[in-house]
């Protein structure tokens, strides 16, 4: 269940408003559906032609199931997420959201450098429809910036976005959520309290977990897509799923 809606943004230092249209999925758990991928192909143009980094790419998630998606460099990974989140559409093929799933856990491509993170907080609780005070309590338990967060994005390190992007992707509750290797950022510290979040508080939802973290796959997941080339096969058992990833 989707719903449209256009926001008109207004930053802080004098920038003028920001018109957004968005048609963001209902954050409100709904204890069934899917999410699902379906022949999807991806192709870019290149000099010459058209390069296909996706070929038929097929798998599904159902509630509180858990998918690992492995390849190494340049198998379509980090494609497939777009495709998988909406930033992108496929060439062909088609993707299934019957369950709400999440932008991408700690994307933070959406929030312009002049906004702080206070703008970043109100802005979602303007798309998702949820009271500001809640979004920014969740933010800023978790980012733990303090003062940092009445500054613009700009000024931040990496380490303080990345704290920020996670804080923002936990502030609304999903069916389904879309991991890209984020238990990777910031010290181990922060690193703790971002499995906690995702794997003990969110453990009985739905995620599709892409990365090389195995150990964590190993734990968390049935069943695993493995991309070579473009091309994918699901395979039921996690284990073997990693000795073909170990044999590409």
């Amino acid at each position: 269940m989707s719903s449209s809606d256009t926001i008109v943004f207004n930053g802080n230092d004098g920038a003028p408003p920001v018109q957004f249209t968005t048609n963001v999925p209902s954050p409100v758990p709904s204890g069934d559906g899917i999410i699902g991928a379906y022949n999807l192909v991806k192709e870019y143009p290149v000099q010459g032609g058209m390069r296909r980094v996706l070929d038929n790419v097929s798998f599904e998630v159902g509630p509180g199931e858990k998918i690992a998606v492995l390849g190494h460099n340049g198998a379509g990974k980090s494609t497939l997420v777009r495709l998988i989140a909406g930033i992108e559409p496929p060439t062909s093929g088609k993707v299934t959201r019957s369950m709400s799933l999440s932008w991408p856990i700690a994307l933070s491509g959406g929030f312009g450098g002049s906004m702080t993170g206070h703008d970043c907080a109100r802005f979602l609780s303007r798309i998702y429809n949820r009271p500001v005070d809640e979004i920014r309590d969740t933010v800023e338990t978790f980012s733990d910036l303090g003062k940092y967060l009445k500054m613009p994005i700009k000024t931040y390190s990496s380490g303080m976005r990345a704290r920020l992007s996670f804080g923002l992707s936990l502030a609304i509750d999903f069916d389904c959520y879309l991991i890209d290797e984020v238990i990777a950022v910031g010290d181990q510290r922060f690193q703790r309290r971002s499995f906690d979040e995702l794997f003990v508080k969110r453990k009985n939802r739905a995620m599709i977990i892409v990365g090389h973290t195995l150990d964590i796959i190993a734990d968390q997941c049935k069943s695993a897509l493995v991309l070579k080339n473009g091309r994918g096969r699901v395979f039921d058992d996690v284990k073997f799923a990693f000795d073909i990833y170990a044999s590409l």
